[in-house]
């Protein structure tokens, strides 16, 4: 009687689902995600590192998505350097547009024959769901960290200049993130960029900017115009519950109440007044600050737009012009 011979399992055998999904995704995105060492120049014109970060491909002719914070300096300059990949391709790339309120940035390498991402929707997320993050910390190549999505509609304080603005609905994750991770892809087990990663130093979180249609959108200007266009109305809003008597009306979220109004500024020229409840903006129900900078956004620089507000018990609609934010 012949003794029966155990069979050890294969590599590929052994390893369990949530490996297989996590190689699986560090496989196929990897040669999407860029390592960049970022340059300036001394007062005496040479060139010397300053600093690094991750990128995705955007598309096969070079184009590549990052923080915005990985490629601006302290002034405000958007800053060159040299884009690296898994494969050992090197190419240098230049800045095409930064918006630092979304932290997002497009640059452009000399390469127009790279290995493109595909960008999916962080609305579609779910906490719980495993998420990989894809980058370079430290400058090592194609790092990977895996983990699950811990919280979203995070708000991340955003500056460009003496406008600050917050960065909503950003994804939390328990995936590590390291210096040189920002940049860098936050990737769903079907293959998606959901998100752009931010390492957000001593803070011991992993929060990236969600890939949603209102970052799409920013991300499309930058490639085209390398600018964002935003209006701008004057004024600094909080959320305020809907007075009861005018609920039936407007239901029962809140509504932003206006605590200032900049002299001079659009909203000043309407008439809108401190402690106005702004309800509508061109038809848009707004329930926070948030929806308000959502509203200003794209081609509403110059136009007339219709503003709903509250004035004591009262409802009222104005006409207010946005101008263009810093322009």
């Amino acid at each position: 009687m012949s003794a029966t011979v155990a069979t050890l399992p294969t590599d590929d055998e052994a390893m369990d689902a949530y490996s297989r999904t996590v190689s699986g995704v560090a496989e196929a995105l990897a040669p999407s995600v860029a390592n960049l060492r970022v340059h300036g120049r001394r007062r005496d014109g040479a060139e010397v590192a300053m600093g690094a970060g991750s990128a995705i491909v955007l598309s096969r002719d070079g184009f590549l998505l990052t923080s915005a914070h990985v490629v601006t300096g302290r002034r405000g300059g958007a800053r060159s350097g040299v884009a690296s990949f898994t494969d050992g391709r090197e190419t240098r790339f230049a800045p095409i547009g930064a918006d630092p309120l979304t932290d997002l940035a497009v640059v452009r390498t000399e390469d127009h024959d790279l290995t493109p991402a595909t960008l999916g929707d962080a609305e579609r997320l779910r906490v719980g769901q495993l998420v990989v993050a894809i980058g370079n910390p430290n400058g090592f190549a194609g790092s990977v960290t895996a983990g699950v999505v811990s919280a979203l509609g995070r708000s991340l304080p955003a500056r460009a200049g003496d406008t600050v603005r917050t960065i909503d609905n950003v994804i939390q994750t328990d995936a590590s993130l390291n210096p040189g991770n920002s940049g860098g892809a936050l990737v769903t087990s079907d293959l998606r960029v959901v998100g752009v990663n931010t390492a957000v130093a001593g803070m011991g979180l992993g929060l990236a900017v969600p890939v949603n249609h209102a970052t799409r959108r920013v991300i499309g200007a930058l490639m085209t115009d390398g600018r964002v266009s935003r209006g701008y109305l004057g004024i600094a809003g909080s959320p305020r519950p809907v007075p009861p008597a005018l609920r039936e009306r407007h239901g029962d979220g809140d509504v932003v109440a206006v605590g200032e109004v900049v002299p001079g500024a659009p909203a000043d020229r309407a008439g809108i007044r401190t402690d106005d409840l702004i309800v509508e903006l061109d038809g848009i129900r707004l329930t926070g600050v948030a929806d308000l900078q959502g509203a200003l956004e794209g081609d509403r620089v110059g136009t007339r737009l219709v503003l709903t507000l509250l004035r004591e018990g009262r409802e009222r609609q104005v006409v207010v012009v946005p101008d263009e934010l810093g322009g």
